[in-house]
């Protein structure tokens, strides 16, 4: 839908994954088909993914002018390889907690060449891609892939961002006994207040059947929880990529890796010991579950947003916008929802100018100053 809105506006789109296991074969068909420039299909290698993206950027007389990302490795390969092109590109869409965290990064070190557009943190993005989709997609791709039931099961979710939410509010109204390890004081209260015990992985380790990461960081679960877990214990990552569990740790000569069915592996330990590894430790919404439609018209809705956000800086007098990182203004987040309303026969109450003067707004929005999530 996205390509096809961005396609529909004039835009010249040329298409690589973002995860070696997230690509549609279907779709990539009918994209390619429609004449769009697809590079991804589903199982890529590591070395197809890199190629991939190379092909996507690295064609004779073509030069992008914008970049839209999920994760920032499209960003990264650019900075890395062809930096000269960002003479011309005019700005930057990310939609990803790691990719935002990389665009953060460049920022601070004064490295970033052009405006970027923070996705990830528009409330829209927040709460019904992190918090409602993973809600329901972590149930969806654990199913699929184990067949389990998930009452009594003993459930370790690290992080509690929007993301570990949506998957401890889904397990425990299956009736898992949810544990919540987390870094920030202010998640980790909330997380207590919910009704989950806060514990560190150590404590629990040994015990639980099921482990899910959700922070966007890198060697959550080390080489040496994954010794300490217990025989087919089930391993998952929710957050980014692949770094969030120390997979590359696994791939010894004393532990056996044995494929039982698309996207599932068990480990095995010398003494006769496995794990079940969901996804070779990638995201297991992307790889092994489908994400609702609605939820989907919702996030590409506010990436055709953004790229519309966009196309204001490509058009902005030079100076207007320097070379940070920008939060999508309110206004066009609260424009997003409204477009979805309508689903639900739902009608939103407005506020007479009375009121409005008296709350210092606008009475057509925005509601909330741009800070909140």
């Amino acid at each position: 839908v996205l390509m096809e809105t961005l396609g529909a506006l004039g835009a010249q789109c040329r298409w690589a994954a973002c995860n070696i296991y997230s690509t549609l074969n279907e779709v990539a068909a009918a994209l390619a088909e429609s004449g769009f420039p697809v590079f991804a299909w589903k199982g890529e290698s590591e070395d197809d993914f890199w190629w991939c993206i190379d092909r996507c950027v690295n064609v004779e007389g073509w030069q992008p002018n914008m970049i839209l990302d999920d994760g920032g490795d499209l960003t990264h390969w650019i900075y890395k390889k062809y930096p000269n092109m960002f003479k011309k590109i005019k700005g930057i869409v990310e939609e990803s907690v790691t990719g935002v965290h990389r665009l953060y990064q460049l920022s601070k070190a004064g490295k970033l060449c052009v405006p970027a557009m923070n996705v990830n943190d528009s409330v829209t993005k927040q709460k019904f891609d992190n918090l409602y989709c993973c809600r329901e997609s972590i149930l969806d791709g654990l199913k699929r892939t184990t067949d389990m039931m998930f009452g009594g099961k003993q459930v370790v979710v690290c992080g509690y961002g929007e993301v570990g939410k949506g998957c401890c509010a889904a397990l425990k109204a299956m009736g898992s006994i949810v544990y919540v390890t987390e870094i920030d004081p202010i998640c980790a209260l909330q997380a207590c207040m919910d009704g989950f015990r806060l514990v560190k992985l150590n404590e629990v380790i040994r015990q639980v059947d099921i482990v899910i990461t959700c922070t966007g960081n890198k060697n959550v679960v080390t080489r040496e929880h994954l010794d300490r877990m217990k025989n087919s214990c089930i391993v998952c990552n929710m957050g980014h990529s692949n770094t969030e569990i120390d997979v590359a740790s696994l791939r010894t000569p004393e532990l056996t890796w044995e494929r039982v069915r698309s996207q599932v592996d068990h480990v095995i330990w010398p003494d006769g010991k496995r794990i079940v590894l969901l996804a070779e430790g990638r995201l297991l919404n992307l790889s092994c579950s489908t994400v609702p439609t609605f939820v989907l018209s919702i996030t590409a809705t506010t990436q055709a947003s953004r790229a519309l956000a966009l196309i204001e800086l490509y058009n902005a007098p030079e100076g207007r916008y320097k070379q940070d990182v920008y939060l999508l203004p309110k206004k066009m987040d609260e424009y997003v929802a409204s477009l979805h309303l309508p689903t639900f026969d739902a009608h939103l109450t407005e506020l007479t100018d009375e009121q409005a003067k008296y709350l210092g707004l606008n009475k057509n929005g925005p509601f909330k100053p741009n800070y909140y999530r």
